[in-house]
């Protein structure tokens, strides 16, 4: 990667002031498989990524003078969200990856994502893509996510509130679409304790 004096002040001032474990990798995530790379990664490196990504995007949309130039953004922007793709586990950047796709209307990318937030997100990191995230379509993917996991990791989310709703519709969705009876009893005590609670 040369300099990053003429691909917009933005993305040089973000450039600038990434760690150097996190330009390093994104040299090597250019140049080789990610999957055959030992990697330091940390939620440090995820948010310096994420804002280079944005800059990028930013800078691609706007550029329309130099070709060269934006070959080497859009090159690079793929570098970043290869990157994140690959290492995440962020409600923040998975919504950031998934607008993305769906801008582009890269349905393929749009499963590969879903497959990401089934394998390494956590019920709580997946509920946040669902209240954070505008769009239905990415809400849909969560939701779907969440519905074919293990009750066991749907009801500890029923003690915070912001996540009590998700997790009923999320119940709702096993006890009748999957005629789950865990997911049945654990409404049923959902329900006595309210009717309790009103006596």
């Amino acid at each position: 990667m040369k300099s990053f004096k003429n691909l917009g002040k933005e993305v040089e001032t973000i450039w600038n002031d990434l760690r150097p474990m996190t330009k390093e990798m994104l040299v090597k995530a250019s140049k080789t498989n990610l999957k055959k790379q030992t990697i330091s990664y940390d939620a440090h490196a995820d948010w310096e990524l994420s804002s280079l990504l944005t800059a990028l995007d930013e800078e691609v949309r706007g550029k329309t003078a130099d070709i060269g130039n934006a070959s080497e953004l859009r090159d690079l922007a793929e570098t970043c969200a290869k990157v994140l793709e690959a290492q995440t586990e962020s409600a923040e950047v998975f919504i950031q990856l998934a607008e993305r796709a769906l801008a582009r209307n890269d349905f393929a990318k749009i499963d590969e994502l879903a497959d990401v937030l089934f394998e390494r997100f956590s019920a709580g990191e997946t509920s946040e893509v669902i209240r954070q995230t505008k769009l239905p379509q990415i809400r849909a993917i969560a939701f779907e996510t969440l519905a074919v996991l293990p009750v066991t990791l749907i009801t500890p989310l029923l003690d915070d509130p912001l996540y009590f709703e998700i997790a009923c519709n999320v119940l709702e969705q096993q006890a009748i679409e999957f005629e789950s009876d865990e997911a049945r009893q654990v409404l049923e005590q959902l329900e006595h304790l309210e009717r309790q609670h009103w006596q």
